[in-house]
């Protein structure tokens, strides 16, 4: 008799899957997505690196080390000049993630006894792609010191090395920005795709749509006590932050705050468009986690520079928005910026939310169907 009351459970919880169809669609495409984004994202490698030169003397040794430099195809020139007051303002603002400042002697000193210098100044606020810079640019240096070597000249090249933003090189200072981004994420689109899309099971979202509330105050109700409970997981990552992991922070609170803010409406909005499209509470579940958790983690640039992903998943990171958020959270905490260099990110973070807030009320109908 058991037997038989189990075999007509199973069976029953089968056909209860096979029915939801859309939690069906989810868990077969799950695995692929998984392993796509697994395949492609997770790189140790390291390309694209930008690079400044300072050179004060220009010549054809500097210009010929420049060329090694380019012709590996890691590195990529993006600007040049004789003094090194570009290289903060390019630091700063993102467009560069190295400079290499050459001695003003560097060529006479290659042609004397005395060694020549250079300078590899370097971006660390992520220290292991910042370590990685430092290990191919001294790799370049070697090899161009060997080759003059080998002609029958006695040559060295002193390589110096300058980590900004993370001297000490301490990880915690790469990860808790994107933490924080997966903790917003966590409470904000999951819980409340999961929320909204229970009321629609136990069918009082019936009862909400018929009552004299409007659809877009159904949804601030709904999620409004979440993005109260996300600006407090913030503070609550910030103090920890700052007092358990001593991550620095050099810029201003007020404007991380607002930022997060502004990405948790995101993040919100995300999660009310899922419940308004899934017809269950597995399936909102299911898909909250396959649109924000592995996006969020794998192409945010949160543990693997964007840069060493295939060129054809470069335009699928610019609709994550973690990317911009943690480029806004590193900014601020690391490096200090503020508006003005981080202006182009949270302009997108403001698109997304008005698009998405947008979507999510056009989906809720006075009368559902």
């Amino acid at each position: 008799m058991n037997r038989n009351a189990l075999r007509a459970f199973v069976v029953k919880e089968f056909h209860h899957i096979l029915r939801d169809r859309q939690t069906l669609t989810i868990l077969l495409m799950m695995p692929l997505v998984q392993v796509i984004l697994f395949g492609y994202a997770l790189r140790s490698d390291v390309k694209d690196i930008r690079m400044a030169i300072v050179d004060p003397a220009p010549d054809h040794a500097t210009l010929e080390l420049q060329s090694r430099f380019v012709a590996t195809g890691r590195f990529r020139i993006v600007a040049t000049s004789r003094s090194t007051d570009i290289i903060e303002p390019l630091f700063r603002s993102g467009k560069a993630d190295m400079a290499l400042i050459f001695d003003a002697d560097f060529a006479n000193n290659l042609r004397g006894h005395e060694p020549a210098r250079v300078l590899a100044a370097i971006d660390a606020s992520d220290p292991n792609t910042g370590t990685t810079y430092m290990n191919y640019t001294r790799a370049v240096i070697l090899g161009y010191q060997s080759e003059l070597s080998a002609a029958n000249r006695q040559v060295r090249i002193v390589t110096e090395t300058r980590m900004r933003f993370n001297p000490s090189l301490e990880s915690v200072n790469l990860f808790v920005p994107g933490l924080i981004a997966l903790v917003l994420v966590l409470v904000s689109a999951l819980m409340t795709a999961i929320s909204l899309s229970r009321e629609k099971e136990r069918g009082t979202m019936e009862v909400l749509l018929v009552s004299p509330l409007r659809p877009q105050q159904i949804i601030v109700g709904k999620v409004l006590p979440y993005l109260v409970l996300a600006f407090a997981n913030v503070l609550t990552a910030l103090i920890a932050a700052w007092a358990v992991f001593h991550v620095p922070f050099r810029g201003s609170v007020v404007l991380l705050l607002l930022e997060a803010t502004l990405y948790t409406l995101v993040s919100l909005a995300l999660g009310v468009l899922v419940a308004a499209r899934t017809t269950s509470q597995r399936a909102a579940m299911l898909t909250a986690m396959l649109a924000t958790m592995l996006p969020n983690a794998l192409l945010s640039g949160m543990i693997f520079p964007i840069s060493s992903m295939p060129r054809w998943l470069l335009p699928v990171t610019y609709i994550v928005p973690a990317r911009w958020f943690i480029v806004i959270a590193r900014g601020i905490m690391l490096k200090g910026v503020g508006l003005t260099i981080l202006w182009k990110e949270t302009l997108v973070l403001s698109a997304m939310a008005l698009l998405l807030l947008a979507a999510a009320m056009r989906s809720f109908k006075p009368r559902m169907e």
